[in-house]
């Protein structure tokens, strides 16, 4: 399985420590120690797979999902549409550039750490990526959420992106959203699952795509 640039391996050092004590440990009955060691290595399984990181068949829509998850909301802004996508524990946390194109800047925000399906999440800890593209101008948000506290860009100001390009990840869940220029027109519905890379997002407003 391979696992995602910023997994905090670090956190998996309990496991062989667990384990290794309950083998020794004379003291416990068979069938609690057997209990431990089950629940631990079902929760290191759980964090190896919130970690993973497949690779994706690009869709072939002009704009592919960033992020695993269901579709939030599908809103039309005066510049054109922000489309919110929720990520639960159990999505892949790796989020893709939606477009091709250059990022322009990438900037940090601090904030709060609400839950990132509540309205007050606008106000939570995020990463901006500002990107100019052969559509115009689009931007990406990778939002912090309650137990998501860290986001890990992969991409710095000045890289050239493809479409479907790893541009970082988000610890434990929360949310992504992308704003597109008008000439857009949204490929999903709120309450939609999509996957990151795999699914389109939105189309020109003369055509409809789908993927390879």
């Amino acid at each position: 399985m391979k696992l995602a640039r910023g997994t905090p391996y670090l956190l998996l050092l309990p496991v062989p420590v667990v384990l290794l004590s309950v083998l020794l440990c004379d003291c416990l009955q068979p069938v609690f120690s057997s209990a431990i060691s089950a629940v631990t290595l079902l929760l290191a399984a759980l964090y190896l797979l919130f970690f993973r990181d497949p690779d994706r068949r690009v869709c072939s829509a002009p704009v592919c999902s960033p992020a695993d998850g269901v579709v939030q909301s599908v809103e039309e802004t005066d510049e054109g549409w922000r489309i919110a996508v929720f990520m639960n524990i159990h999505n892949v946390h790796v989020n893709r550039s939606p477009v091709s194109g250059k990022i322009t800047e990438v900037i940090h925000r601090t904030g709060s750490h609400l839950p990132a399906f509540r309205k007050e999440s606008e106000r939570n800890e995020r990463v901006v990526y500002e990107m100019e593209t052969e559509y115009g101008h689009v931007r990406v948000v990778q939002i912090a959420g309650i137990v998501a506290r860290r986001i890990i860009p992969y991409v710095s100001q000045g890289d050239t992106m493809k479409k479907g390009d790893r541009i970082g990840l988000i610890r434990f869940g929360s949310r992504v959203d992308t704003y597109l220029p008008k000439g857009f027109a949204p490929a999903v519905n709120e309450g939609d699952k999509v996957r990151a890379g795999e699914s389109p997002l939105a189309d020109s407003s003369e055509n409809k795509g789908g993927t390879e």
